[in-house]
C-alpha cells in the first residue's frame, strides 16, 4: 500500500507543478496579486508531495518490498541497511525521483528566501521551475515510474546493487552532484523571468548571484566527490578519465564559472547582460545534457543508467522544449538589454570578458570531444574513441592562460587600468613566482620538469597576486586587522576560490608528471619495490562481509628499512549476484598516496598486483574544497540580500511587462 501512496503523491506533485507553472505566471502578466500569491504555497506543496513520494520508495527498499520492480532490480535482503537506502538512487527511476525532489527543494528555497524581491518576479521564477518539475514528473509517470509492481508473482529476493556502488562515495556523490546540477535551474529561471519581464539590471544580477554561487559551490563538491570515488573505488589509479558521463558536470561547471564572473560585471557595471542570460541558459543546458547522456541508453558505464531508448526520446523532448524555447525567447527579447558602457582593453571588464571566452571555449572543446564519438557512430555505424590526449592538449593550455590572467584581473580596476599601475602591483610578484617555480620542484622532488615548473610558477603567481591584492585593499585602514575586516564576504570568497585553483594546478600537474606504478606477481614472502618504498607480501586470508566473501592481502610497506604501514587490498565476490569487485588499499598523506590494487590469483598463493605512488594527489581535492568554500562564502555577502526598497527600479522598457514594483 505504501508504494501506491508514493505513486499518488507523485501524481499530486505533477498536478500542483502544472498549476504552479500556469496561474502565478498568468498573474504576473495580468497584475493579479491573488494568483501571484499562490506561487509560494504551491512550491511548498510540490516539495511535500515529492518528499512523501521519495520517502515511500525508501521505505520499500528498507522493508525489502520486492513486489516493486525497481526495488527487486537494485536491492536484496542481504544488502546492508545503509546501501538499501542509497539504492534509492542506484538506478534510473529512483535517481530521477531524487533529482526532481532536489529541484523542488531549490524551488522551496527560492520561495522562502525571496521576500525582498518583487512579487511578479518571484511568480515568474517559481512558475518556470514549476514547469520543469511538471516535465520531470510527467517523464517519471509516463516512462520511468519507480513504483511499478511486479505482477503476478514477485520474486522472493531481489537482484543486487552494483558492487561499485556499495561504497560510501556513492552515498554522498550522486546527491551532491544532483543538488549542484539542479541548482543552475534556479539561475535559469531567474534569466527566463528577466526575459519575460523585459528588464535586466544590476538588481537582477544581485538577486541571481547568491543562487549561482551556491549552485556552483555544491556542484564543485559533487564533481570532487565523484573524482575521489573513482580514484579509490574503480582501481585504475587515476582521478579523472574524461569519461563521457563525467564530462557533462565539468561542462556545466565551466559554464557556471563563466556565469558567476559575468554576473559580477552585470551587477557592477551594467554590461554583459545579454551574454549573462546566455550563460545561464548554457549552464542549465549542461545539466540537461548530462541527464540525456546518462539516461538515454547511448552508453553504458558505472556512472550511467542504460535505459529504454524511449526514455531518451522523452528527455530529448524536454531538452529541446526547454532549451529551444528559452533560446527562442532570448532571440526575441535580447534587443531590450543592450549595454552602453565603455571600457578599455586593460580594464577589469576586458579581463573578465577574456576569462569568459576561455571558459566557454574550454567547455565547448570538452563538449565536442564528448559528443563527437556518439554522433560519428550514429552517422556511420563505426566506433571512434576520443581519449585523454585530445582533452589534455586542448584543456591544459586554456587553463594555463586563464591562470595567467587571473591575478591581473583580480587586481585591475573597472573602466581603465594603467599599465604602470599593474607593473607596480605585480612586477615583483612575477619575479618571485618564476623563482619559486624554478626552485620549489627541485627542492621538494629533487627533479626538474618543465610542466612542474610552469605549474608551480602559475600557482605562485595566483597566490602572491592574491596576497598583493589583499594588502593593497586593506593597507589604507588604521590597522591591518581593521583593513581585513572591512573586506566583504564576496571578496574573500573570490580569493578562496582562486587559492583553490592554485592548489589544484599544483596537484594535477605534479601527480600527473611524477606518479609511478609497478605491476608485479608476488608470492607470500616476496617483496616488490617502487621508488624508495618496499612492499612485502605476507599472503592472503578469506574474510566475510555482510553480503560478500573476500580474499584479503596483507602488505607491509617500509621505507629505508623502517615499517610505515600495513595495507589490506581485497578481491570480493558478492553473495547475491556473484559479481566480483576489487577494493583498493591506500595509505594517504598530504604529499603522496601509496596505492595498491589486488589483481588475479595465479596459483601457489601468488597474486598479481599493482603499486602506485601518487604525489600531491590529495591537493586536487583540497583545491576543490577551497573553491567550494569560496563559492559559499561569496553567497553569504549581505549585498545580495538587500531589500528591494533600496533598489530604485527603472521605468519599464517593454509594454508587455508588469509593473516592476508590484507587490
Amino acid at each position: 500500500m505504501v508504494p501506491e501512496f508514493g505513486h499518488f503523491s507523485l501524481i499530486m506533485a505533477f498536478c500542483l507543478s502544472l498549476v504552479l507553472g500556469t496561474l502565478p505566471m498568468a498573474g504576473a502578466s495580468r497584475g493579479n496579486r491573488v494568483w501571484m500569491n499562490l506561487a509560494r504555497p504551491l512550491a511548498a506543496g510540490v516539495f511535500v508531495f515529492l518528499g512523501v513520494s521519495l520517502a515511500s520508495l525508501a521505505y520499500a527498499f528498507v522493508t525489502d518490498d520486492f513486489s516493486v520492480r525497481f526495488v527487486a532490480q537494485h536491492s536484496n535482503s542481504l544488502l546492508p541497511a545503509r546501501y538499501k537506502l542509497t539504492a534509492v538512487w542506484g538506478g534510473h527511476e529512483g535517481s530521477f525521483l531524487l533529482w526532481t525532489f532536489m529541484l523542488a527543494g531549490w524551488m522551496l528555497g527560492v520561495g522562502l528566501f525571496s521576500r525582498a524581491l518583487p512579487q511578479d518576479f518571484v511568480a515568474r521564477v517559481l512558475g518556470v521551475l514549476g514547469w520543469l518539475c511538471a516535465a520531470y514528473s510527467l517523464f517519471m509517470l509516463a516512462t520511468s515510474n519507480p513504483f511499478d509492481r511486479v505482477v503476478p508473482l514477485p520474486p522472493v529476493d531481489g537482484a543486487d546493487l552494483n558492487p561499485a556502488l556499495q561504497d560510501f562515495g556513492f552515498i554522498v556523490h550522486p546527491p551532491t552532484l544532483y543538488m549542484g546540477y539542479v541548482g543552475f535551474s534556479v539561475v535559469f529561471a531567474f534569466a527566463i523571468a528577466a526575459l519575460l519581464s523585459g528588464r535586466l539590471d544590476a538588481a537582477w544580477a544581485r538577486w541571481s548571484r547568491p543562487w549561482a554561487n551556491l549552485a556552483w559551490g555544491i556542484l564543485t563538491i559533487g564533481i570532487a566527490l565523484g573524482s575521489w570515488w573513482a580514484y579509490y573505488e574503480l582501481g585504475w589509479g587515476g582521478w579523472w578519465a574524461w569519461d563521457p558521463v563525467e564530462n557533462p558536470p565539468l561542462i556545466t561547471w565551466l559554464f557556471g564559472t563563466a556565469l558567476i564572473h559575468s554576473l559580477a560585471v552585470a551587477e557592477k557595471r551594467g554590461i554583459f547582460k545579454v551574454w549573462t542570460i546566455l550563460l545561464a541558459i548554457f549552464a542549465f543546458s549542461g545539466s540537461l545534457l548530462g541527464t540525456f547522456i546518462t539516461r538515454s541508453g547511448l552508453l553504458t558505464s558505472v556512472h550511467a543508467f542504460a535505459a529504454d531508448p524511449a526514455r531518451g526520446v522523452f528527455i530529448l523532448a524536454i531538452l529541446g522544449g526547454t532549451i529551444g524555447g528559452s533560446l527562442l525567447l532570448f532571440a526575441f527579447r535580447a534587443h531590450l538589454f543592450r549595454s552602453q558602457a565603455v571600457f578599455s582593453p586593460s580594464s577589469r571588464e576586458a579581463l573578465l570578458l577574456a576569462n569568459n571566452v576561455l571558459l566557454v571555449v574550454a567547455s565547448a572543446s570538452v563538449l565536442l570531444g564528448t559528443l563527437f564519438p556518439m554522433v560519428y557512430q550514429a552517422l556511420t555505424g563505426n566506433l571512434i574513441s576520443i581519449g585523454p590526449p585530445y582533452f589534455n592538449l586542448i584543456f591544459a593550455p586554456l587553463m594555463a592562460l586563464l591562470a595567467l590572467l587571473l591575478a591581473i584581473g583580480s587586481i585591475s580596476r573597472w573602466k581603465r587600468t594603467s599599465l604602470d599601475y599593474l607593473y607596480r602591483q605585480l612586477g615583483r610578484v612575477a619575479i618571485a613566482s618564476m623563482v619559486l617555480g624554478l626552485g620549489l620542484p627541485l627542492v621538494i622532488l629533487m627533479k626538474f620538469s618543465l610542466a612542474a615548473t610552469v605549474a608551480v610558477t602559475l600557482a605562485a603567481w595566483i597566490v602572491l597576486g592574491m596576497v598583493r591584492d589583499i594588502w593593497s585593499k586593506s593597507a589604507n585602514k588604521a590597522s591591518l586587522w581593521q583593513g581585513l575586516r572591512s573586506l566583504t564576504p564576496g571578496f574573500w570568497g573570490m580569493q578562496l576560490a582562486h587559492l583553490g585553483l592554485a592548489v589544484i594546478i599544483v596537484g594535477t600537474v605534479l601527480t600527473s608528471v611524477f606518479s609511478r606504478e609497478n605491476s608485479v606477481l608476488l608470492a607470500p614472502g616476496q617483496t616488490a619495490t617502487l621508488g624508495s618504498y618496499e612492499f612485502a607480501f605476507h599472503g592472503t586470508k578469506v574474510v566475510r562481509g555482510p553480503n560478500f566473501m573476500a580474499d584479503e592481502a596483507e602488505l607491509v610497506v617500509s621505507r629505508k628499512g623502517r615499517p610505515l604501514t600495513t595495507l589490506h587490498p581485497q578481491k570480493r565476490v558478492y553473495t547475491a549476484s556473484r559479481n566480483g569487485s576489487t577494493e583498493m588499499a591506500i595509505d594517504a598523506g598530504p604529499l603522496r598516496d601509496l596505492f595498491v590494487t589486488l589483481g588475479e590469483h595465479r596459483g601457489a598463493g601468488a597474486w598479481s598486483m599493482t603499486f602506485y605512488i601518487k604525489p600531491f594527489v590529495r591537493w586536487v581535492w583540497l583545491g576543490t574544497l577551497l573553491m567550494a568554500i569560496g563559492g559559499f562564502t561569496a553567497a553569504l555577502d549581505r549585498r545580495y540580500r538587500r531589500s528591494r526598497a533600496t533598489i530604485q527600479p527603472e521605468q519599464a522598457s517593454d509594454p508587455l511587462q508588469s509593473a516592476w514594483s508590484n507587490g
